[in-house]
């Protein structure tokens, strides 16, 4: 038995809760044209904007990206439902239009144990080895020696500093308490431009990987000159067990195939949405597993330890240019402890999971979790984009 991603990635439900009022764009392969395919998401339908915005890299490095795609027009693709029908592999027409991650040429850069939850997870797969079934055991642990809640806690502050050294003193030093209550944030890369997967999509975890959960985040889109244009949401998949052996594996743990999925639409700031919004977004998880399995997981913005704009600050600036912009991954706070398989070895994926991740403003992102070694693989990189652009008459 599978689950089919046909049944369950719904175009309604992957609009906000208010439908197309929002300033909605999103990508899609146009077999027509020949490639991907700027669209601006609107009650007619999927509007094809590509000759005013080549990539969506031109759009999210105007002044004002919501006026700029609220001017632009062009000819309706399809209805949203068809081409969200038409996305998943499994029944994909070729000959039609089907959703694609909403960014290009963006860097994908993710932070880290940007939750005090995060950051307590991180250290018990450190001293876990990677091994989930000795988590339980470990998290009793540290949560003896922590005590109260960390919600109220500063990063870089002097309380911080002293919650530090007591970790220290009782032999739980790691290298994520530094990025966890430091000054500095742990920012790092992702994905390779071009290669996020969208709704609809399948997303990878290795299949040497038995250790493993989704991360459902909100992702703000950033233009090269640092400012917070948008947001939409991600799931930066991780492989608990081979971040958990060395941190020196993040790369493995966190890059592969169809390991980062965004969307499904960026949403861009206007007088009805804001960094504001952001602050007080509340992204929720569902796991459906062919198992009967179900967990479900809320992640309140407003318990993350490090504010959106610092961590733009801490990405961009003086010490780091983005000249096509980049997607921030803001971090999660879930904390995957709910037991699947065996008591005390808490969540890991199973194949033809499907993972929603919603947040009423932004949607539902929505993909089903196979193996990176068999979704179907990154092909498209950035010569190719350019020369599919140049034959289309768009550059």
């Amino acid at each position: 038995m599978t689950n089919d991603l046909d049944s369950t990635a719904d175009a309604a439900a992957m609009l906000p809760a208010d439908g197309t009022a929002g300033t909605l764009a999103g990508r899609v392969f146009d077999p027509v044209a020949g490639g991907p395919t700027v669209v601006a998401i609107r009650e007619e339908g999927v509007v094809d904007v590509s000759a005013r915005f080549a990539t969506m890299r031109a759009l999210t490095e105007s002044p004002e990206p919501a006026v700029a795609l609220a001017a632009a027009d062009g000819p309706v693709l399809g209805s949203l439902a068809e081409i969200v029908a038409n996305t998943p592999d499994d029944v994909r027409d070729p000959a039609r239009p089907w959703l694609l991650s909403p960014i290009d040429l963006h860097v994908v850069r993710a932070a880290g144990v940007t939750f005090p939850v995060s950051m307590i997870e991180r250290i018990i797969e450190e001293r876990a080895r990677g091994a989930a079934d000795s988590a339980a055991d470990v998290r009793d642990e540290v949560l003896a020696v922590i005590g109260g809640s960390l919600d109220d806690l500063v990063p870089g502050s002097a309380e911080a500093a002293a919650l530090k050294e007591l970790l220290i003193e009782q032999g739980l030093w790691s290298q994520y308490l530094e990025v966890g209550i430091g000054p500095d944030a742990e920012v790092f890369t992702k994905a390779p431009v071009l290669s996020t997967v969208g709704s609809g999509s399948d997303v990878g975890v290795l299949s040497t990987s038995v250790w493993n959960n989704p991360e459902p985040e909100l992702v703000l889109v950033v233009a090269s000159d640092g400012r917070i244009v948008g947001a939409t949401l991600g799931n930066d998949v991780n492989l608990r067990d081979i971040e958990g052996r060395s941190a020196l594996l993040l790369g493995k743990a966190k890059d592969n195939n169809a390991s980062a999925a965004v969307g499904p639409f960026i949403r861009f700031f206007d007088d009805g949405y804001g960094l504001d919004d952001v602050r007080r977004a509340v992204v929720t998880l569902e796991v459906d597993g062919v198992d009967g399995f179900h967990l479900e997981a809320t992640s309140p913005l407003e318990r993350i330890s490090r504010d959106p704009a610092d961590l733009v600050a801490q990405t961009i600036g003086a010490h780091h240019r983005y000249p096509d912009g980049f997607v921030l991954y803001l971090g999660t706070l879930f904390a995957p402890i709910q037991d699947r398989d065996a008591a005390g070895h808490g969540f890991t994926h199973h194949l033809d999971d499907i993972v929603t991740i919603r947040e009423p403003r932004l949607g539902a992102l929505v993909n089903r979790v196979r193996h990176s070694e068999t979704v179907a693989p990154w092909t498209l990189g950035i010569d190719e984009l350019y020369r599919g652009l140049a034959r289309r008459g768009l550059l």
